[in-house]
């Protein structure tokens, strides 16, 4: 098991940072976030020797993780909402804010499938397995989403 700790370790710590980014986009306090996260991994490492075997150890991860936030939100009816802390608006918070309110016009299932596949950074073939529905599906999610969201906004904030 220690070969199995170690590699657990190092995926841990590359994919952290994305795993909670993505939850935070999803609308999850960065508190809640964490402890979804945390969740999620808890349960994959006790499985990591099956995990590391699938064809897709991030769609693997990927769908825990969010079967752990559909469930925590089934359980509590919402989720919690944490007040954001103050910032100094550096160009990276105003655009991260603009990127929020784009993302606060999608349905859920186009959040979803925006936010994995450009912030989680997963293919749209991971993302079907993540969110178990057709890649058709995906693709169409991912385009209407995006054609939703005002691109020019986000565009000019970055300028």
């Amino acid at each position: 098991m220690p070969g199995n700790d170690a590699d657990f370790a190092a995926y841990l710590a590359a994919r952290w940072p994305f795993l909670v980014r993505t939850l935070v986009l999803l609308g999850c306090g960065r508190q809640e976030a964490a402890e979804v996260a945390q969740a999620g991994l808890s349960r994959c490492y006790r499985d990591w020797e099956r995990v590391r075997r699938s064809d897709d150890v991030d769609a693997y991860v990927y769908a825990t993780v969010l079967g752990c936030l559909h469930k925590r939100r089934r359980r509590s009816g919402k989720p919690a909402v944490e007040p954001p802390p103050v910032e100094v608006e550096t160009e990276s918070v105003l655009l991260r804010r603009a990127l929020e309110v784009e993302l606060g016009a999608l349905d859920a299932d186009e959040l979803q499938a925006v936010v994995l596949r450009f912030v989680a950074d997963l293919s749209e073939a991971q993302v079907a397995d993540v969110l178990d529905v057709p890649l058709e599906s995906v693709q169409a999610r991912v385009t209407h989403g995006l054609g939703r969201m005002d691109l020019n906004t986000l565009w000019d904030t970055y300028r």
